[in-house]
């Protein structure tokens, strides 16, 4: 019986061993916003290579306007040469959106038929896969471990704020040069701001009807 004992308490040991080594510890949460990316291509006729009729240019226009062409999308064009045919006419309907055409195009599916060229707008979303997460009573974790749903709330908010979640895979570069005057732009508007109170107290009546 004294056996049995000791094996139950070197069984019940592993058990928790193996437990622990599954939970999840830290201030970092295990569900972080995964960023997807999706392409959509548009073959628009440009019989010279450069220029696109009317006709064509108002309705890659109306394409742009009916998936909301927005800031954070990836705007680029392709060609069967693999040159830059197209790169301008795209670039002058594009700036009425606020967007840029991008260097380089991403590889799509399917040939370019020869006089046309390729529109490409890449859209990248993020969210936070599995979320809510409540596969776990939330009790007292007697390991440190983190509750399930740990990190949903605050990583599903971030990843639905982010104006363009190319940010959360890779931060931006900092420009070569340092304004000084727009680094301390802020700090001076709230240094010169009148004090509010310069113009005197305001007197209220308590009584009814009174200015």
């Amino acid at each position: 019986m004294r056996k049995l004992s000791v094996l139950a308490i070197i069984a019940c040991s592993a058990s928790l061993s193996a437990c622990a080594t599954d939970a999840s510890r830290g201030l970092e949460s295990v569900h972080q916003p995964v960023v997807n990316r999706t392409d959509y291509v548009f073959d628009v006729a440009a019989p010279d290579g450069e220029r696109f009729s009317t006709n064509d240019a108002d309705r890659l226009n109306g394409w742009f306007g009916s998936i909301k062409l927005r800031y954070g999308d990836r705007l680029s064009v392709d060609s069967p040469g693999g040159d830059h045919g197209g790169r301008a006419a795209v670039a002058a309907i594009a700036a009425h959106y606020g967007l840029l055409v991008e260097e380089r195009a991403p590889v799509t599916e399917g040939v370019i038929s020869a006089g046309n060229v390729r529109v490409v707008i890449s859209r990248m979303t993020a969210s936070v896969p599995e979320c809510p997460d409540f596969s776990k009573k939330s009790a007292a974790q007697f390991n440190g471990a983190q509750s399930s749903n740990y990190g949903c709330a605050i990583n599903s908010n971030l990843a639905a704020m982010v104006a363009d979640p190319h940010d959360l895979l890779a931060g931006r570069e900092g420009s070569e040069s340092v304004d000084a005057s727009t680094s301390t732009k802020a700090i001076k508007a709230y240094r010169l701001a009148p004090l509010t109170g310069t113009a005197g107290i305001k007197i209220e009546s308590s009584k009814a009807g009174a200015n």
